[in-house]
């Protein structure tokens, strides 16, 4: 029987004190509308990218943006998000100039998810995941692509299909298509299908073969269960294990007010970082983290008051917890030696930010870290970059940027994607006030 282990979750000071770098030793443009620790430097290498979700960056520093079809939003001050039909966003810095003055774009439909191999490009296009094999000192691939896997469910509340791609593996995560696996989705008082037949096909990781084409989610191997929403998955390249930081269910005040306060559902559940096991079952639908007790408890739509544990006693372990509702999107693992010595091995996670922590105000829309040791998260995470929303209130009213994808470029900077303002931004850490970008290698 496994434990759940929460490691404390402060976050470590306010936005303000995070930022004391003096004014002098940042050039115009250099926080570029973002707060960030002091030493680091923020600018923007590409906007314009409408709907921009999970980025690779190639060795040569050539940078690929899966973007998902949108219908405009409203940007941030200078920057411009233009509907989009989706598809891949190829970007280069031909100059050393820190901005991408190419740009190219090419596939349709679509998505999240995205890996490279080599001159070999895997990404999310709709209900498939596609592959592109690009040619050489290209942007732009040779020919059509192949499909690796289609048919992927489209139905419901989730359906980002991104991936981790490890060796010749495709992990893929299928998200649930309800809120908690109720008889009526998202009803009050609704009780939960027993047992819930969605997990089944939905709610976990996949795996697929890499090489083979035209693969149907019948042909995938359930690799682990009980993960309601799992987008910031990503491989610890330094214990080859995967990691997910997974999206915590919603609305137990408004299904269950006999049982929950507003003020209770706001906070909880909190959003779950688990180390992905074969086989193992991390407990949705059945379960979610209670924040105040700091563990797994039953879910209402299965006899639980809050309180009760149950068959949850039984689930995998957690490793870190966050505040609820704050939609974890990308997560990234450091390796670089650009950043100080105490970010190595650790996580970013990138959170796209609360819609339902109403009466409270809306919260995450930040980027955070949290130290790993031995291979585990240790103390607490910070906040990392913040200052993508600055004015967040308890409605739903549409954000102006919202981070979802992290990557690291092959000198330890790293780039963040933003799906609503369009805006795509390279973090480097500034040595002796000095900052240097590179150049595309030929």
């Amino acid at each position: 029987m496994k434990k759940t282990l929460l490691f404390a979750c402060v976050l470590a000071g306010s936005a303000q004190a995070q930022n004391r770098l003096p004014p002098g030793l940042r050039p115009p443009g250099c926080t570029a509308g973002l707060q960030l620790p002091d030493g680091f430097c923020a600018t923007v290498f590409a906007d314009g990218a409408a709907g921009a979700r999970h980025v690779v960056v190639a060795p040569n520093g050539d940078v690929f943006v899966n973007t998902r079809a949108t219908r405009g939003g409203r940007a941030a001050p200078g920057a411009s998000a233009q509907s989009s039909t989706g598809g891949i966003l190829a970007l280069r810095d031909t100059n050393g100039d820190g901005k991408a003055d190419l740009q190219q774009r090419f596939g349709v439909g679509g998505g999240t998810g995205i890996a490279l191999a080599g001159n070999l490009l895997y990404a999310t296009a709709g209900n498939s995941i596609v592959r592109y094999r690009l040619a050489a000192g290209s942007l732009t691939p040779s020919g059509n692509p192949d499909t690796i896997v289609t048919g992927l469910p489209m139905t419901g509340s989730h359906h980002s299909h991104n991936f981790v791609l490890q060796g010749q593996t495709l992990y893929v995560n299928i998200g649930s298509a309800t809120n908690s696996c109720q008889q009526r989705d998202r009803q009050p008082e609704s009780p939960g299908f027993n047992p819930c037949t969605e997990l089944d096909t939905r709610a976990g990781v996949w795996e697929f073969d890499a090489k083979r084409l035209r693969q149907r989610p019948s042909d995938g191997r359930r690799y682990a269960t009980g993960l309601r929403n799992a987008v910031a998955l990503a491989r610890n390249p330094l214990d080859g294990y995967l990691y997910a930081t997974v999206h915590g269910r919603d609305q137990l005040h408004d299904n269950w007010p006999k049982l929950f306060t507003a003020e209770k559902s706001a906070e909880n559940p909190g959003e779950m970082l688990v180390r992905i096991d074969r086989g193992a079952d991390y407990g949705w639908p059945y379960c979610y983290y209670d924040v105040d007790s700091r563990g797994l408890v039953l879910s209402p739509e299965y006899g639980g008051d809050g309180q009760k544990t149950g068959q949850c006693s039984s689930k995998a372990q957690v490793l870190m917890a966050f505040p609820g509702h704050w939609a974890p999107d990308g997560m990234l693992f450091y390796t670089g030696s650009q950043f100080p010595s105490q970010y190595r091995g650790g996580a970013f996670v990138a959170f796209h930010g609360s819609w339902n922590r109403a009466p409270l105000p809306q919260a995450g829309f930040r980027v955070v870290f949290a130290p790993f040791r031995f291979n585990r998260p240790m103390g607490s995470f910070t906040t990392f970059a913040d200052g993508f929303n600055s004015n967040a209130a308890s409605g739903r009213a549409q954000q102006a940027r919202r981070p979802v994808g992290l990557a690291q470029a092959p000198d330890g900077s790293i780039f963040i994607t933003d799906d609503t303002g369009g805006t795509i931004w390279r973090v480097s850490y500034r040595t002796n006030g000095t900052l240097t970008t590179r150049a595309r290698r030929p």
